[in-house]
């Protein structure tokens, strides 16, 4: 037996360091690539930080990375930061031909805060965020990018939009396809309705992963990532399952207090029986 646990040991032991080497790799490999690859990007944008106006890019980091500029490159303490940081969406972007979660959110991780964050300056981050964004589609053609989005759907440059216009763009970054500008009005204006709220300050996401401010229709929730909502039924399934513990665990204390009720009584009842017994005797 001790010598099976002694393997053991070591077989994690060597896993361990197999997986360090591994990420260690990644990271090296990542750092000697960035440069081009970045180089490269920032050649062929069409959108850059001051094609915004103070009020555009507030209000986009408010929702999409409230704590962008003084992160660095991972933000798990911001409410409604989410798990993925603009940092980190550029990693997914420019370091993975598939991205599938597991060890490759860790490899996003590691790559974002080493890597990115530390050869890439935040204008830039920002810059090539705007320009590779993911915004559903417009006439059977992908949208990649603020500039591109407000043409495809408005028709406008991005400079040039309202208020509302621009914001609905916003509200479909986190689920472009349930929030979809044309084939999802309502719930684009619902989430645009409750962007407002956050950057106004009348909402103050409540946690990590209040992405959505607030809960969701059962036809919004269809499609969405299981890490950024839990659907309302398996809410209800926990609360239900929350309140028959509750009951079980009510019972139990009960049940133990009428033993302990019944023991004091008869461990009193032996006692005053040992005493008769003694003086009659």
């Amino acid at each position: 037996m001790k010598k099976f646990r002694k393997f053991l040991s070591r077989l994690c032991l060597i896993l361990l360091v197999i997986i360090v080497l591994y990420f260690a790799f990644e990271i090296i490999k990542a750092c000697l690539v960035t440069p081009r690859i970045m180089e490269k990007a920032l050649k062929n944008v069409t959108t850059k930080v001051s094609d915004l106006n103070q009020w555009q890019l507030n209000a986009l980091l408010a929702i999409e990375d409230p704590n962008f500029y003084e992160h660095k490159g991972v933000d798990l303490r911001t409410p409604g930061a989410g798990l993925t940081t603009i940092t980190q969406s550029l990693t997914k972007v420019f370091y993975f031909n598939q991205f599938k979660p597991g060890l490759a959110k860790i490899k996003q991780t590691l790559i974002a805060r080493y890597v990115v964050d530390k050869l890439v300056t935040k204008d830039d981050q920002l810059t090539l965020f705007l320009n590779t964004i993911y915004l559903g589609e417009a006439k059977g053609k992908a949208v990649f990018g603020f500039e591109h989005a407000a043409k495809a759907y408005y028709n406008k440059r991005v400079g040039n939009l309202t208020e509302d216009e621009y914001l609905s763009i916003v509200a479909m970054i986190i689920a472009p396809h349930n929030f979809h500008i044309v084939d999802c009005p309502d719930a684009n204006a619902e989430r645009t309705k409750r962007i407002k709220k956050v950057i106004s300050g009348d909402y103050q996401p409540k946690h990590l992963m209040d992405l959505y401010y607030g809960e969701l229709d059962e036809e919004t929730q269809k499609g969405l990532p299981p890490a950024s909502y839990v659907p309302s039924s398996i809410k209800a399934w926990c609360l239900k399952s929350l309140q028959s513990i509750k009951v079980k665990l009510k019972m139990l204390f009960q049940w133990l207090l009428q033993l302990l009720v019944t023991g004091k009584y008869y461990l009193e009842n032996t006692s005053r029986s040992s005493s008769l017994v003694a003086r009659v005797e």
